[in-house]
């Protein structure tokens, strides 16, 4: 029987390449976001009888409970979510970031994937067999900001945390939790790093990114494991992107 997994964002960018590398490799894919018309057409480019598209706002908890309640009436147990979704404004010091930006952030980065990974949990406890492993989506940003990104490097850093304690809590019911952190996949969000991006010392440089396909065959061997092994933080990106010694 194939393993399940949803993917949070799956219409686009790391959550479509995840998507389509899970379901090449024997997974059973539930993909979701907000616009159904855009995540029918993926699954009917993936292969509808290895993907599945259910629109959901993970921000609202009626929405996550319904998705959580329709992967369970189908599939009757959930093996991997990939908590990928979230969202960025644009850049600016924190006393220009108006309280509604924020809140957006915040709401879809870390409510979201606290709402997404809540049920992911509750039905992983529940079902039988036991167990299955949670994937969160931290970024670079989880450990090191861009300029102007108080927000965004916030929301991160709060998704090590999640993991940590969904680690732990865990641990009674055998799910794992680990965090893979990316660096400059190219994507729509990194879309601009090729004509420049602020960096630490105020100027503008030009950034390298490397093919998205890179975290996704890194998502499918956090995935394989047996959830007597766990990867609990990865960091996969571009080799000589400014990160190491960022600063």
């Amino acid at each position: 029987m194939s393993k399940v997994a949803l993917v949070t964002g799956g219409g686009s960018g790391i959550g479509l390449a995840c998507a389509k590398t899970l379901a090449q490799n024997g997974y059973a894919v539930i993909i979701t976001g907000r616009d159904q018309q855009r995540l029918t057409k993926v699954a009917n480019e993936i292969g509808k009888e290895h993907c599945a598209a259910i629109a959901c706002d993970i921000t609202q908890p009626d929405q996550v409970d319904a998705l959580f309640g329709a992967i369970e009436d189908k599939h009757c147990r959930l093996d991997v979510l990939f908590n990928n979704a979230g969202g960025n404004v644009s850049a600016a010091p924190i006393g220009d970031i108006p309280v509604d930006e924020w809140l957006k952030v915040i709401n879809v980065n870390l409510n979201g994937a606290f709402l997404c990974a809540r049920g992911a949990f509750n039905l992983m406890r529940r079902q039988s067999p036991q167990g299955g492993r949670i994937i969160n989506n931290g970024s670079i940003s989880a450990s090191v900001p861009r300029p102007g990104s108080a927000p965004y490097t916030s929301s991160k850093h709060a998704i090590t945390g999640l993991t940590r304690s969904i680690s732990l809590d865990g641990r009674p019911y055998n799910i794992a939790c680990g965090q893979i952190d990316i660096g400059n996949a190219a994507s729509d969000m990194t879309a601009a790093m090729v004509e420049g991006v602020p960096q630490a010392d105020l100027s503008i440089k030009p950034e390298p990114v490397m093919d998205v396909a890179h975290v996704a065959n890194s998502v499918l061997h956090m995935a394989n494991l047996p959830l007597e092994a766990n990867v609990q933080f990865m960091t996969v990106m571009a080799t000589t992107m400014p990160f190491i010694g960022r600063g």
